[in-house]
């Protein structure tokens, strides 16, 4: 999730980055299925896709038949997302306040929505969403791996690199419970992370 000069930054760039990648033709098919299967195995009921930028997951997973709407601080992917996409709930917020009611999600997706946030604040960023997912419900992040918590220089902004083992642990601290790990190293691209972890009732 974009936040703060990173939001500005992505709002500069927002036409060039939704045309580069803001299709889901652009997206890994190895990523599809991943988020693909963990949306189908959450509990019926509301999933929010935290960092939504331009939307292109949330209305995938829409078309899928699944109740999802997305949030991202950056105003203008959310209104390049709600005209491209009106048939699907698009609004501005931030992750560390969701301003929705406790308990009250089957699953969060935070695919590489935390990549730019300061490490310091990411544990509060998992907190809120301990806070609003119901228990068994899901949560699936993606990011870049790496072998140790580094900042890089991103194509955007600052964003990080994260160790599985580091960011599972934080994710447990939360209130969830890792249930699988994904890596990935594809040519020409960071290394890639996925966590899927549920919430402890």
């Amino acid at each position: 999730m974009a936040e703060g000069s990173a939001s500005e930054a992505y709002g500069r760039r927002a036409e060039e980055y939704i045309a580069l990648l803001g299709d889901i033709d652009a997206t890994a098919p190895p990523d599809r299925e991943v988020i693909a299967g963990w949306a189908r195995a959450q509990p019926e009921g509301p999933i929010l896709d935290v960092g939504c930028g331009p939307g292109h997951w949330t209305h995938w997973l829409h078309e899928q038949g699944l109740d999802v709407g997305g949030l991202d601080p950056t105003p203008e992917f959310v209104d390049a997302a709600r005209k491209r996409f009106p048939d699907v709930a698009f609004r501005e917020g931030v992750a560390e306040r969701l301003d929705v009611a406790d308990s009250s999600l089957a699953g969060i997706l935070a695919w590489y929505s935390l990549i730019h946030v300061r490490p310091d604040r990411v544990p509060a960023a998992l907190a809120e969403f301990a806070r609003v997912v119901e228990p068994g419900g899901g949560l699936l992040v993606g990011f870049f791996r790496g072998p140790e918590l580094e900042p890089f220089d991103h194509a955007v902004t600052t964003a990080y690199f994260w160790p599985v083992d580091q960011l599972s642990d934080l994710i447990e601290e939360a209130g969830f419970a890792v249930s699988a790990r994904d890596t990935r190293d594809d040519p020409g691209v960071r290394p890639h992370g996925a966590i899927v972890a549920s919430r402890v009732g």
